[in-house]
């Protein structure tokens, strides 16, 4: 391995969360001093030339999906996500051969997926172009979606950010692959920042009252429709609350939201970096159960409203299980019934109660998987036993508290010897 270490962190822009990660970990890279070459690899520009999506519809696959979210056409999407993986497994001996190609022109010392779908093409040209360098697959969801989603049997790294997820990547999985477990969602470096935040002048800044629950409404980057009607419902809800609601790219969505006149204030914003802010400023969250949503309202104390039902995708419909689970939100069956939910939460000292549970949550994981990078780039092949079929390789065990001096709970190695 050269000195100065070359990580390739494989992503797409499909969603907004697979970037996200990429640039977290990359951003806690720098900011730690590890002496690493960080790469940022957009895996829909290596696989344009088999794109087969743009050559059927002129639309590359990640905007194909990014339009279905803006959209709202997500219903049929348990059928729809067989019909893309044969579509990719159609591609697969190509995608095998380009990706090959590249892994030998640049020669990484570690790849790191942080997209579903394509690890198998990823693992397999990594093994023909160069099988010494580990292959890692860091989940950004909190669970696997079975077959060919995240989790396949091949001997590799993963990284999961929920016990559910790992349980499914050491059963799932090659039992002779690493399994780690974090403490949850990669988050940016911003969400553990805390600065001093007088909240009631913000909000009167913004045009809200300073006295009022706030609710900020957020559904991914693309935005949706459904906040329109959702302003409608609680913008004149007899209930005394406030919205903040950031329609990302949606420009439309946007104009039409300020032009819309309620008896409970809603301030509207477009595509922003300064969630964490807006977030800060609010006492609940509503939203799709994106597993970044969910994870950054927790992180800043937000319990949380989702809703799961044939629309939803099925990568995420454990995220709204995981949000019953936990006891931290509301899950509905249909935002139709979102003043009910609201009303609900803001009785009776719920949402204080669901806020003091929330708060026992301590993500810390975009610190625990740099230090688990920087694990496997020291042992990765001096143990030749790892490559061997039915060998099991254990790293040294990992602490939360080795990562920045805090004290919360253990990084847990998941044993891929069990049964």
């Amino acid at each position: 391995m050269a000195l100065r270490p070359t990580l390739d962190f494989i992503y797409f822009d499909a969603g907004g969360g697979h970037r996200s990660a990429a640039l977290a970990l990359q951003s806690v890279i720098q900011a730690e001093g590890h002496d690493w070459n960080v790469r940022l690899v957009n895996l829909q520009e290596l696989l344009d030339p088999l794109d087969v999506f743009r050559k059927l519809t002129g639309v590359r696959l990640q905007d194909l999906y990014n339009l279905l979210l803006a959209k709202g056409w997500t219903l049929g999407s348990t059928y729809m996500l067989p019909m893309m993986h044969a579509v990719i497994s159609m591609y697969h001996k190509q995608q095998v051969r380009l990706l090959t190609e590249y892994w030998r022109r640049q020669r990484p010392d570690m790849v790191v997926s942080v997209v579903p779908n394509f690890n198998r093409a990823l693992f397999e040209s990594l093994r023909l172009a160069a099988p010494d360098i580990p292959f890692v697959t860091v989940l950004t969801d909190f669970a696997d979606c079975p077959p060919h989603f995240w989790v396949e049997r091949q001997q590799q790294y993963f990284v999961c950010g929920t016990p559910r997820a790992a349980e499914q990547a050491r059963e799932r999985g090659d039992a002779r692959a690493k399994v780690f477990l974090v403490s949850g969602m990669i988050l940016r470096p911003e969400f553990y920042r805390a600065p001093e935040v007088d909240v009631a002048q913000e909000r009167e800044r913004l045009g809200l009252r300073a006295d009022l629950p706030t609710g900020l409404v957020l559904f991914g980057g693309e935005g949706s429709n459904t906040m329109f009607s959702m302003a409608e419902r609680l913008g004149d809800s007899s209930l005394d609350l406030q919205l903040v609601m950031i329609c990302g790219r949606n420009e439309q969505l946007r104009h039409r939201l300020q032009k819309v006149k309620t008896r409970n204030r809603i301030y509207v914003e477009g595509l922003t970096k300064e969630v964490p802010y807006y977030m800060r400023l609010s006492d609940f969250f509503i939203g799709k159960p994106g597993p970044g949503s969910i994870s950054e309202a927790i992180k800043l104390n937000l319990p949380v409203i989702v809703e799961s039902n044939s629309w939803t995708l099925p990568q995420e419909r454990y995220n709204a299980d995981w949000v019953r689970e936990q006891g931290v939100g509301e899950v509905l069956k249909n935002f139709r019934n979102i003043e009910d939910a609201v009303r609900d939460l803001l009785a009776n000292g719920r949402l204080q109660a669901m806020k003091e549970r929330v708060s026992r949550m301590d993500n810390r994981a975009v610190f625990e998987v740099v230090q688990i990078l920087e694990r496997i780039l020291a042992t990765h092949g001096k143990d030749q036993s790892h490559s061997q079929p039915g060998a099991n390789r254990e790293l040294p065990a990992t602490h939360a508290s080795d990562i920045d001096g805090s004290v919360p709970g253990e990084l847990a190695d998941i044993d891929p010897s069990r049964n």
